[in-house]
């Protein structure tokens, strides 16, 4: 679901230092590729999560890859996270955050589900910086209503730290992202025939404003 969610996460973990034995809300996981992935390369335990995609369907695919005894699918809402305060040493989410914490009031209810000094990360569809319109010039014929939920570092900086809740320790745009997102794009035309517009809208705007925002913060004490 989205672009690769797999090199995302890696691009993540670049910058997010994970550990064995650690436990990580993967929130909205879709089909579970990053939640396998982290359980995989880093030997953590992850609660899948999503709304779309329903936990029998991604329970499938965590037994095919052997980890589910690490990977827990859960269907939950999020705004009506079913965890304990303070459960999590980390909070990762790829794609998706964008869906719902744009909300000035949702990091401080997701922010309690993990521990004191945990990490909180996300990688997602962003731009260079903020514009004064949108669609950003030369992306007209492309853009769709909701990608006014797109946003630059930092603005996500701006929009998590004025919380005081959390202090960012990265807010960066993926080195290249959108050649990612295009060759991900490209191979998705290839093999299922899907329509063209967003390959061709990032090959309009060759990383001028398009591509992926990753942040990585810590919960404060």
């Amino acid at each position: 679901m989205g672009p690769n969610p797999v090199w995302q996460t890696e691009a993540l973990t670049d910058v997010m230092p994970l550990e064995a034995g650690m436990r990580v809300l993967d929130m909205g996981c879709g089909t579970a590729l990053s939640s396998i992935f982290l359980a995989k390369e880093f030997g953590v335990e992850v609660w899948a999560t999503d709304l779309w995609v329903k936990p029998d369907e991604n329970l499938r695919r965590v037994a095919e890859s052997h980890v589910q005894d690490q990977v827990h699918p859960i269907y939950a809402e999020a705004h009506a996270l079913p965890f304990a305060e303070h459960f999590f040493d980390a909070l990762v989410s790829i794609g998706a955050y964008h869906y719902f914490g744009t909300d000035d009031l949702y990091l401080g209810y997701y922010s309690r589900f993990v521990k004191r000094g945990g990490q909180i990360g996300i990688v997602l569809p962003g731009l260079a910086e903020e514009c004064e319109t949108l669609p950003p010039p030369g992306l007209e014929p492309y853009w769709k209503w909701d990608f006014c939920a797109w946003h630059s570092p930092a603005w996500w900086r701006q929009h998590w730290e004025k919380t005081g809740l959390v202090t960012v320790k990265v807010a960066d745009r993926l080195p290249d992202g959108w050649r990612d997102w295009l060759q991900w794009n490209e191979a998705c035309d290839r093999d299922s025939g899907a329509p063209e517009w967003e390959a061709q809208m990032l090959r309009t705007d060759t990383g001028r404003m398009l591509g992926f925002s990753r942040v990585v913060a810590r919960r404060n004490s």
